[in-house]
Order: C-alpha cells, then sequence, then structure tokens
C-alpha cells in the first residue's frame, strides 16, 4: 500500500496567491488489481508550475481538489504491457507524488530521449511550453524568414523558445523580461535586441528603437498595458498570437483600456488566441523537431529547479513573481 502526497486548493487565490491557499494531504492508494481499470502505479519525479495554473484554478476547479498540473512520473508498477517497470512518462495529474493510471492519460518519454538530457526538459523545452512556441510561431504568428519577431516574458518558459525557434526561422528577434540578469540570458540565447521592461523610460521608445521598421509578428504572454503600447507599432498585416496574460491574472479588479480596435483596423492586423491543445494531434511532430534542435545545440535551455514536494506552493509563487529564468519545476 501506498501513501501519496498531493497538495490541494484550500482556498480560491484572492490577487496573488499565498502558501496558506494551499494544504498539503495523504491519500491512500489501493493496490493494483490484474484485469481491473488501475493498471499502473507511478511515483512522481518533476512536476511543472505554469502561470495558467492561476487562471485556470478559478475556471475548473473547487476548493479541496488536487492542484491541477503535469508531471515526468516514473512507472513503480505495471500490469499492461505497453509500460514497463522503470519507463518515464508526462502524465497530467495534478501536483501528487504518486498516483494510478489506466495508461490512457499518459505519453511515453520519446525512446531517443539521451540520458544526459534532463527528463524534467518533457515539462518545459521539450513539452508543453515548447510546443506553445513551436505551435504558436508557425501557426497563428505563420512567420517568415527575414521578418522581425517580438516576444515578452522572453526569458521564460514559452518566450526563451520562441525567440530561438524564431532565429532558427530566419527572423530577427526582440525579446523583454524583467531583470538585467534575464537580459544577459537572452542575448545568450542570440537575441538581436533585449531590454528590461521594468527600468527603460519609455516602452513606447524602447520597442522603436529595437527596431525602428516595426514587428511583423508578436507572441504576447503578457497582455495589460505592454500589449497596448506593442500593438501600435505592428507593421502592416502583422500577426499578434495571445498566448498569455500573465499581467492580469491576478488582478483583483479587472484592467481598464487601452482599446485595440483602431490600430488593428488601421494596420490590418491579425490577433489571435490559442491554446496548445488544438494541436495535440501533431505533439508528436512538435516534441520530435524541439528534442533534435535541443540535441544539436540549436536550441538552449535554463531550468529552475526547487527541491522538494513540500515547496510546491513557494515554486508556484515564485514563478508568478518572475523569480525564475526559463522554466520553473519540482524535484520529487
Amino acid at each position: 500500500m501506498v501513501i501519496a502526497k498531493a497538495w490541494v486548493l484550500k482556498k480560491h487565490f484572492d490577487g496573488f496567491p499565498k502558501t496558506s491557499d494551499f494544504d498539503l494531504k495523504e491519500i491512500e492508494l489501493p493496490n493494483l488489481k490484474d484485469g481491473g481499470e488501475q493498471k499502473l502505479l507511478l511515483a512522481s519525479v518533476f512536476l511543472s508550475v505554469d502561470p495558467y495554473m492561476r487562471p485556470y484554478s478559478r475556471r475548473d476547479m473547487k476548493e479541496g481538489d488536487i492542484m491541477i498540473g503535469t508531471q515526468v512520473a516514473r512507472i513503480v508498477e505495471s500490469k499492461n504491457p505497453a509500460f514497463a517497470v522503470g519507463a518515464f512518462v508526462v502524465g497530467g495529474r495534478g501536483w501528487r507524488t504518486h498516483f494510478i493510471s489506466d495508461g490512457k492519460d499518459l505519453q511515453l518519454l520519446p525512446s531517443n530521449w539521451p540520458e544526459s538530457l534532463p527528463k524534467s526538459l518533457a515539462l518545459g523545452t521539450v513539452g508543453m511550453p515548447g510546443l506553445t512556441a513551436y505551435f504558436g510561431l508557425l501557426e497563428v504568428c505563420k512567420m517568415k524568414p527575414g521578418e522581425t519577431v517580438l516576444v515578452n516574458a522572453a526569458a521564460g518558459a514559452v518566450g526563451s523558445v520562441v525567440g530561438q525557434l524564431a532565429k532558427i526561422g530566419g527572423c530577427k528577434v526582440v525579446g523583454c523580461a524583467g531583470s538585467d540578469d534575464k537580459v544577459a540570458y537572452l542575448k545568450k540565447l542570440g537575441f538581436d535586441e533585449a531590454f528590461n521592461y521594468k527600468t527603460v523610460k519609455s516602452l513606447d521608445e524602447a520597442l522603436r528603437k529595437a527596431s525602428p521598421d516595426g514587428y511583423d509578428c508578436f507572441f504576447d504572454n503578457v497582455g495589460g498595458e505592454f500589449a497596448s503600447v506593442a500593438i501600435n507599432q505592428m507593421k502592416k498585416y502583422g500577426r499578434i498570437a495571445i498566448c498569455g496574460a500573465i499581467s492580469q491574472y491576478n488582478d483583483s479588479v479587472p484592467q481598464k483600456g487601452p482599446y485595440v480596435q483602431i490600430p488593428m483596423i488601421f494596420k490590418e492586423l491579425q490577433m489571435e488566441g490559442f491554446l496548445v491543445s488544438r494541436w495535440n494531434n501533431r505533439r508528436e511532430e512538435g516534441v520530435k523537431a524541439l528534442l533534435k534542435w535541443v540535441v544539436e545545440g540549436k536550441v538552449k535551455y535554463h531550468e529552475q529547479v526547487t527541491e522538494g514536494f513540500e515547496n510546491m506552493p513557494m515554486a508556484f509563487i515564485g514563478m508568478l513573481k518572475g523569480e525564475n529564468i526559463g522554466k520553473a519545476v519540482v524535484k520529487v
């Protein structure tokens, strides 16, 4: 018999999440039975903390539910021939140390995953954030060689991949981040221009200086005031992919305008919100491409690893405050 630990949402977040909004519970898991639905026992090895958890918790969760999220897990016991003991999978079973599955909701790590590569990358650069960058750029922004791409929250899990994929695609890339360390990281990744949006005197001037001709593609992870300023610097027929709105997730009172219609009309812009799940049927294609680029050194990665399952809430809150460079993960 296995006792699993799980973090539950004790209280819906009011403004910025607090550690007191979470509760650590113990759950007794039943033994696996032959011929039943419960065919696999898994232990989480790495867990993900992501910005989407903040708005989704309000939309999809009740107080007392286990916090939503994804993990890389190892198969401890198996009564399913498709999953060998010791194999690693990606699952979406929330903040828990152990769980039971029938295998239908699990994805095995690719068989050619190099031993030298951290398995936690399946939650970041070669996982959901990397796929978000891949499909957002290729399918929503439809970037073309020679274009200029703007990405904000550029040192985060998604933004850092967006910039590197745009460079692979032959684009000029401008990135914005919230600290000088993050800007230095973007330069290391090969961004053409990068600046700290918190320290520039004028965001409008900084964007204009970075690309006087404007921007063909804008990959927006932030929303709010940043997006309102950036939209005025789009080129005619520019494309904007709305991936996130982290500047608004913790607001108790909704932000007011400015409004986008006039620049959108005059410049004939396309703006499209998207969820990466739209391309679930092409997940294998994206993972294969990202893994290849990482192995070849064309896409670099950085992980902010927090040790200990008991520190999940702190890692989540730190990520929302922008304390991480690259992907924030928790090692159990």
